[in-house]
């Protein structure tokens, strides 16, 4: 029975679908993350790094995705002016934007139809809070409704783009890893 990988780098992201869209956009680019010793963590929020930070081990390079609206929580967790300077990328509103812009209304609809939930967001867009909001926000918005769709479309997603179409920041951090 082989060994396993030793542990070489951490990559910190905030959720689960983050997680997925990582792992994804690894294979897509034909590396096996797992395989290479890098350990992609789904924290829980950006309020967790500071913890799993402290329980990374001496030798094991850290990189990591956030959205911006959380850039001051790991810019002081890492205690680093830029959060750029230690490996973490910032996606502007969560990675879900960054997908969504990157795929394209078209192709998230598409993603939406491939997957049979056509019906169910053509629903939620007819929802009152919906209603006159941008195409792009009701996507975003109609991929968190549901346990586990934003897992499941991220990966859906990334696997639509070739990978020099992944959106910069996860382009930025599979360059690091």
């Amino acid at each position: 029975m082989p060994l396993p990988p030793v542990l070489r780098a951490v990559v910190l992201v905030e959720g689960v679908s983050d997680r997925e869209a990582v792992l994804a956009a690894a294979r897509g680019l034909g590396r096996d993350l797992a395989a290479e010793g890098v350990d992609v963590v789904a924290m829980g929020g950006a309020h967790a790094v500071r913890r799993h930070l402290a329980a990374i081990g001496p030798g094991v390079r850290v990189a990591g995705l956030y959205d911006l609206a959380e850039r001051d929580v790991v810019r002081r967790a890492l205690g680093v002016p830029d959060p750029a300077t230690a490996g973490f990328s910032a996606c502007v509103a969560d990675l879900e934007d960054e997908l969504v812009r990157a795929v394209g209304t078209a192709g998230v609809e598409a993603a939406v139809a491939e997957h049979r939930e056509a019906h169910a967001l053509t629903t939620f867009r007819r929802q009152p809070a919906q209603r006159g909001r941008p195409a792009d926000a009701q996507l975003r918005r109609f991929l968190g409704t549901t346990s586990g769709r934003k897992a499941r479309y991220a990966r859906a997603l990334v696997e639509r783009l070739e990978p020099a179409a992944y959106p910069p920041p996860l382009r930025s951090l599979l360059a690091r890893v």
